[in-house]
């Protein structure tokens, strides 16, 4: 059911909020208690007012969250004023973020008289952050769990123009996976704090299993003594299973031993796994028999068998027993762990430089061949940095996000957690149904979620929330592909509208360069700024900046001197990848990420897809991720749409398709009334010279393993079906 907004919130009548959903009895006191919370302001103190009262609840249906909202701020005028806020910072609560409380308490002393509070200072402390990162760093090292073996001599080494990126650290000696491993006074972290909490798919009527830290640390070593057997340091190890206890364990051992972890995506097929394991020239893999998931077992081991003929060490997606034959050469987890028997229980950990390789990564390949991405010990502070100062993650948070160590978001959570004195929360199986809703807040209670657009979107579409209580999330997160508004509105409201912080980034940077923060007011679907440290531009067509205030749409350039960005590609040419073409910027060139993004009136951030997805319609360019935001609600039936240009096999300008996916894909549909409801909404919503040329339904549309959608595949399939159209 979709609430039908009236022209104010003043306007909502009874009719309107038992049409929404909300039962004849209550739907009078409901309006009066809204009434009476809205009060004579304007539209974003009237939205406050309502989620500061407690007129929406969890529980009521979503028809009225949505009457309420769109209700208020349906005169909002957003080419004035920007988009409308749904979360406000406290000038009280502020203060209690790990960045308002490092503001408040070095404030002063760096911004002079200039220091007003966390919130209004917040844009000058960002600033004197970019202008001066060896201070803000040496700040928020005092906040993580790191530990030298031997200090840096610097903070930043600028001096060699020829590392455009700069040095970092230079000289410093640590173990990065030791430091997730220590007990930590400033965190109140000791042996005994819960350093994991899991749950297996299909025992949600079960308690969840715990490990402390110490039990960590020893289950760690014993894997890293296990190594010492058959490899040598530096040898190339790669994880290829699901993101469980085990495959945390193994992650840490790899990098405290001195090995490199190759991480490779649990949901790839033979080939690319064998692409993978010759680009990072890996010596061995640790995999699962199965993957279990949705109550369904799928095949592992027999992929990574297909897929190279490296040592596998194998572990039981259940029990204690394989559930399939080894091959000659590969062992068990058990046998595996029978090795470093009679070893001694401790281990030292091997201690190099910070910028010693940990990890190879891959990126997700929507524009093209994967890159072979590697890691320092320094991606990981940055991850924890971020995660520290934008999603204000604290010692004792419990910290959630689905994902897999193949692809960044895994590494990214794993550190995020343990280098702020947080407990990670993994569930082994699928996040998409009620089972994992329930794992989040009443058995593991989860207070930093994250999660990713099509996550949220099953959660919706299947209100796998009833009945549970989300309130006591502390902060959302999301990532990986555009958000939709409306989902947004349906899970801030799960939670009594905790702030959702968005954030975009990539592999190569270990980190978010756009984000949401706690200090600034939250809109749904955009970043209030740059992460903490971090400066950009946004170019125009001819590679000029755009002036910081004005909104504008551009690819945007990174200034080069980016803590935890990559130096190197292990398969590409890294300054061809990232550094070739882009102009220079107060004497520094600066650094491609791809991202076409667009600033609003108010200074909100919005991705319009990658360069790679711009189109040219009419002579007027525009993204993909722009159009889809107006044609997915075009009809309540759609799941979702991609769009994508193609040019007339003979020749002539872009013409535009929308391909869509309907969320009962059995349900009959009119492919000429889907087109004429799309060319509506684009021509009410974006521009009315915007043709839709083509449309069509499809069952699902083709995604990369971290799932970001491959419109390229989409736009090759539809460019092969016209062509095989023209010659009949």
């Amino acid at each position: 059911m979709a609430a039908i907004a009236r022209g104010s919130v003043r306007e909502v009548r009874v009719s309107d909020v038992e049409a929404a959903g909300l039962a004849k009895a209550d739907a009078g006191p409901f309006l009066a208690a809204l009434r009476s919370a809205v009060g004579g302001g304007d539209a974003a103190a009237a939205w406050a007012a309502v989620v500061a009262a407690g007129v929406l609840r969890p529980d009521h249906p979503h028809a009225l969250h949505q009457l309420v909202y769109y209700s208020v701020y349906a005169g909002w005028d957003s080419a004035q004023r920007g988009p409308p806020p749904y979360w406000f910072p406290s000038a009280i609560d502020c203060k209690q973020t790990n960045l308002g409380r490092v503001m408040e308490e070095n404030g002063p002393k760096l911004l002079g008289a200039s220091y007003k509070d966390p919130i209004s200072s917040f844009g000058l402390f960002h600033k004197f952050a970019v202008e001066n990162q060896e201070v803000y760093w040496k700040i928020v090292l005092k906040e993580l769990s790191i530990k030298f073996v031997k200090d840096p001599t610097s903070i930043l080494d600028a001096s060699d123009q020829s590392k455009k990126g700069g040095t970092w650290f230079p000289g410093a000696v640590l173990n990065i996976a030791e430091c997730c491993l220590l007990p930590w006074p400033s965190q109140n972290r000791t042996d005994d704090s819960t350093a994991i909490v899991w749950r297996d798919e299909g025992f949600d009527d079960y308690p969840v299993n715990r490990i402390s830290l110490k039990e960590l640390r020893t289950q760690v070593m014993t894997v890293a003594n296990a190594l010492d057997t058959m490899f040598q340091k530096g040898d190339r190890i790669a994880i290829d299973m699901p993101m469980t206890c085990d495959a945390v364990i193994i992650y840490l051992a790899v990098i405290l031993g001195g090995f490199v972890v190759v991480s490779i995506a649990d949901s790839f097929a033979p080939q690319e796994i064998g692409t993978r394991m010759r680009a990072a020239k890996a010596k061995a893999i640790f995999t699962q028999d199965f993957i279990i998931r949705g109550g369904k077992k799928f095949p592992l081991y027999s992929c990574v068998m297909k897929g190279t003929s490296c040592k596998a060490i194998v572990i039981p997606a259940t029990g204690d027993c394989l559930g399939v034959t080894l091959r000659s050469g590969d062992m068990s987890w058990t046998d595996f762990l029978s090795r470093a028997a009679g070893r001694s229980s401790m281990y030292s950990p091997v201690y190099q430089s910070a910028d010693a390789l940990i990890n190879i990564l891959f990126s997700s390949g929507t524009t093209g061949e994967s890159k072979a991405i590697p890691w320092t010990q320094l991606c990981p502070i940055r991850c924890g940095a971020d995660t520290w100062a934008n999603l204000d993650v604290r010692p004792k948070d419990i910290g959630c996000l689905p994902t897999n160590l193949g692809w960044v978001m895994g590494p990214i959570q794993l550190f995020s957690c343990f280098l702020n004195g947080a407990t990670l929360a993994l569930y082994h199986g699928s996040p998409l149904g009620r089972g994992f809703c329930k794992f989040v807040q009443v058995d593991a209670h989860v207070s930093a979620l994250g999660s990713v657009p099509s996550l949220v979107k099953s959660w919706k579409a299947g209100n796998h929330t009833k009945g549970l209580d989300w309130t006591k999330i502390r902060v959302l997160a999301t990532t990986g592909e555009a958000s939709d508004i409306d989902d947004n509105l349906w899970l801030s409201s799960r939670t009594c509208y905790k702030p959702i912080v968005e954030c975009c980034g990539g592999t190569e940077l270990a980190s978010s360069f756009i984000q949401g923060s706690l200090l600034q007011p939250q809109v749904f679907g955009a970043f209030s700024g740059a992460s903490m440290s971090t400066g950009f531009v946004i170019l125009d067509e001819q590679g000029n900046p755009y002036p910081d205030d004005l909104p504008c749409s551009g690819e945007v350039g990174l200034f080069p001197l980016y803590f935890g960005a990559t130096d190197r590609l292990l398969n590409a040419d890294h300054d061809k990848v990232y550094f070739d073409g882009m102009p220079i910027y107060r004497g520094r060139q600066l650094r491609r990420h791809g991202d076409i993004i667009q600033r609003t009136v108010g200074g909100y951030y919005v991705v319009q897809g990658r360069a790679d997805d711009t189109m040219n319609l009419g002579g007027i360019k525009t993204s993909s991720v722009e159009i889809e935001r107006v044609c997915n609600g075009a009809d309540e039936g759609l799941l979702e749409t991609a769009a994508v240009s193609v040019k007339p096999s003979g020749g002539g300008p872009e013409q535009l398709a929308i391909l869509t996916v309907l969320k009962d894909r059995s349900a009959p549909y009119d492919a000429n009334l889907l087109k004429r409801k799309f060319q509506r909404a684009i021509q009410r919503n974006l521009n009315p010279l915007f043709k839709v040329s083509y449309v069509k339904v499809v069952p699902e549309f083709p995604r990369t393993a971290s799932n970001k959608l491959l419109r390229r595949v989409l736009r090759d399939q539809l460019k092969q079906e016209l062509a095989n159209r023209s010659k009949l």
